[in-house]
């Protein structure tokens, strides 16, 4: 990957609906060879996927939770359980005192608190701790530098 390859990426990150003619002329390419560049950005997987970025709270999901998982097992094998649960937008090992993490969104701390009855029914899954978010700063991509 070089540098404009990382400037594609930055330029596709702050607007991935721009037409190649326009990423083109911003990292100095034509339109045909921007979208060759991308084409095979995403071939070797360096571009997962192109999403749309909205607002949790406008779509009625304003509660956000990162809950520290502990189990009796190891957990590397239970993506598609975890996947399970629609409220669970990211589930990640870790190292440390608890097995996963997982980020959770729901509408209501009721909500919440069901999936944690949920997480629990996980094979091996020993106890939660949840932390809710009272305001988020920010977020930021990851930088193509």
């Amino acid at each position: 990957m070089d540098g404009v390859d990382r400037m594609l990426i930055a330029e596709l990150q702050r607007d991935a609906t721009q037409a190649y003619a326009a990423l083109g002329k911003a990292v100095g390419l034509s339109a045909g060879a921007a979208h060759e560049r991308v084409r095979k950005l995403r071939e070797r997987g360096v571009i997962r996927r192109t999403t749309v970025d909205v607002d949790p709270a406008a779509l009625g999901q304003g509660v956000l939770a990162f809950v520290m998982v502990d189990s009796s097992a190891w957990m590397g094998d239970s993506a598609e359980a975890f996947a399970a649960i629609p409220e669970i937008q990211e589930a990640h090992v870790i190292a440390g005192s608890a097995s996963v993490l997982v980020k959770v969104r729901t509408a209501t701390t009721a909500r919440l608190q069901d999936v944690l009855r949920r997480l629990y029914a996980i094979e091996g899954v020993s106890g939660t701790q949840a932390t809710v978010s009272l305001e988020t700063f920010f977020e930021r991509p990851v930088s193509p530098s």
